[in-house]
C-alpha cells in the first residue's frame, strides 16, 4: 500500500513522530512524505531529505498548517497514495480534499480543544498514543491505541556510572519552550539542593530569553560551575549520555517525547504525576511530583496545564544526591523498564495491519462539513476572511464548488 505522512519534516519533535511512523510501516508498505513546512525546511539535510520526500510548495495562506491545493494533489496522484496520515493538521481543509477525492485518511492525535474534538469524525481512522487521548476519542469507529515508545537502538545506555565522578547531574532537554518543560521550577530546586550536584540543561532557544527572570539565577549557577547550558539543535541520540537523572516538571504535553528517550538512555526520571508523563514513569523507574493545581490554557487546549509541587520536587531531587552511590542501579532500572514497555519496534508493530486493514467511513452528514466550514471562517484571521470573500481566490482555495459556495455563503453572513 501506498501509504503518505504529511507533517513538518525537520529536526523538532512532530517530525520524529512521523519518522517513528514511517519506520513502523515501512517493512509492509511504501511511505512518501509531503513535507509540509513549519519554521523552515530540511531540504539538503541528509537525516531529512531523501527520494520519497517532496517539500511541499508554500501556500498563500501562510498560517497554520497550511498546504496548497494544487501541490497536494500533484503529490498524491505522481505516488498513487491511498492514505493520507496528518501529523498535528491543524488546518481542516486538506482533510476534506481528500474526502473529496476518495482518499483514506488518518491522523496521529496531539492537539484538540473541545470544539475541534467532533471534526476528528472527518477522518477514517485515528491513532492515539496515549491513554489519555484514547479516552477522548474511543468514539471514533476506527480510533486505535497503540502505545507510545521510542527506538532503543538509537537512544541506549552508554556508561552506566555516574556522568561526572563525584556528582549527581540533572539533565532537562527543553527544546523551543523551557517555560513549559518545567525548567524555571527545576532552576529554582536545584539551586536550593545539598550536596554534590551538577545541572545539565539543552535547549533549542535562547535559555535566558525563554526565562529573563531567571537571568541573575542562570548566570550565578554558571559562575559556580554548577549549570552547563547547551543552546544548539542536536540530532537523536541527544544530550542524554551528560545526565544520571532525568528532571521533567511539564505543565503540559501531547506525548512528552523525551522521557521515553531520557528511560531508554538509561536516566530515571523525575516528572509530574500527570498523563501523559505518569504513563511512562512509575516507582520503578522515577519519581512522580505532586501536581497543586490544574488550570486552563489561552489557546483552549482539551486538557488542562498543571503546577506542581515545587518542594516535592526538590526533595525528590535530593533523594538522588542523597543516594549517589546507587547511581548504576537507577540507570540500569531505567533501561530495564524502556526495554520492556518502550520499545517502539514492538509498540508500533501493529500499525502495519492497521493501516492495511482499515476502511473508508462513509459520508459525513452535512451539518457536519458545515460546523468544520464555520470554524476556519471563525479562526482562520482576516486574511483568511478577506481570501475567502474573493470569489476567484476561493475557488484556488476551493475546486468543489458545493463547498467553496457554502464557505463563501458563511463568510459573507459574517459567521
Amino acid at each position: 500500500m501506498n501509504v503518505g505522512i504529511v507533517t513538518t519534516w525537520f529536526e523538532r519533535g512532530a517530525a520524529y513522530v512521523s519518522r517513528q511512523y514511517r519506520h513502523a510501516l515501512i517493512p509492509d508498505h511504501n511511505v512518501f512524505i509531503y513535507a509540509r513546512g513549519g519554521e523552515r525546511y530540511a531540504r539538503g539535510d541528509s537525516e531529512w531529505d531523501g527520494a520519497r520526500v517532496t517539500w511541499a510548495k508554500i501556500a498563500p495562506l501562510r498560517y497554520g498548517s497550511r498546504i496548497d491545493q494544487n501541490d497536494f494533489l500533484k503529490w498524491i496522484r505522481k505516488n498513487d497514495i491511498e492514505i493520507v496520515f496528518f501529523n498535528e493538521q491543524s488546518w481542516w481543509y486538506p482533510v476534506l480534499w481528500c474526502r473529496e477525492w476518495g482518499v483514506k485518511t488518518g491522523a496521529y492525535v496531539d492537539y484538540y480543544t473541545e470544539e475541534t474534538v467532533p471534526f476528528f469524525e472527518v477522518y477514517d481512522f485515528l491513532i492515539c498514543n496515549t491513554k489519555r487521548h484514547f479516552s477522548v476519542f474511543d468514539w471514533h469507529p476506527q480510533a486505535f491505541y497503540v502505545p507510545w515508545g521510542t527506538d532503543t537502538n538509537i537512544f541506549k545506555t552508554g556508561s552506566l556510572s555516574a556522568a561526572e565522578d563525584g556528582f549527581v547531574t540533572f539533565f532537562l532537554s527543553t527544546g523551543y519552550d523551557a517555560a513549559r518543560k518545567g525548567c524555571d521550577l527545576l532552576l529554582k530546586a536545584f539551586s536550593q539542593l545539598r550536596g554534590s550536584a551538577k545541572l545539565v540543561i539543552h535547549a533549542q532557544s535562547s535559555l535566558r530569553k525563554s526565562l529573563p527572570h531567571l537571568d541573575g539565577l542562570i548566570s550565578d549557577l554558571e559562575k559556580n560551575k554548577r549549570l552547563t547550558v547547551i543552546e544548539k539543535t542536536v540530532a537523536a541520540p541527544g544530550l542524554y549520555h551528560l545526565g544520571d537523572v532525568y528532571v521533567y516538571a511539564s505543565k503540559l504535553d501531547g506525548i512528552g517525547l523525551s522521557v521515553p528517550e531520557a528511560l531508554a538512555s538509561g536516566l530515571p526520571a523525575i516528572v509530574s504525576d500527570n498523563p501523559p508523563m505518569n504513563e511512562f514513569v512509575t516507582s520503578a523507574n522515577g519519581r512522580l511530583i505532586p501536581v497543586t493545581r490544574l488550570y486552563s490554557r489561552a489557546d483552549g487546549y482539551y486538557w488542562p496545564q498543571c503546577s506542581v509541587d515545587p518542594d516535592s520536587l526538590r526533595e525528590h531531587m535530593q533523594y538522588y544526591v542523597d543516594n549517589a552511590e546507587r547511581i548504576t542501579e537507577f540507570k540500569k532500572a531505567a533501561r530495564a523498564y524502556a526495554e520492556k514497555h518502550l520499545d517502539w519496534e514492538k509498540n508500533g508493530a501493529a500499525l502495519k495491519d492497521i493501516f492495511a486493514t482499515v476502511k473508508k467511513m462513509g459520508p459525513l452528514k452535512e451539518e457536519s462539513i458545515g460546523r468544520i466550514l464555520d470554524f476556519e471562517v471563525k479562526h482562520g484571521g482576516w486574511r483568511l476572511k478577506l481570501y475567502l470573500k474573493h470569489p476567484v481566490l476561493s475557488k484556488v482555495l476551493y475546486r468543489n464548488v458545493k463547498l467553496a459556495q457554502a464557505v463563501l455563503r458563511r463568510a459573507r453572513s459574517g459567521k
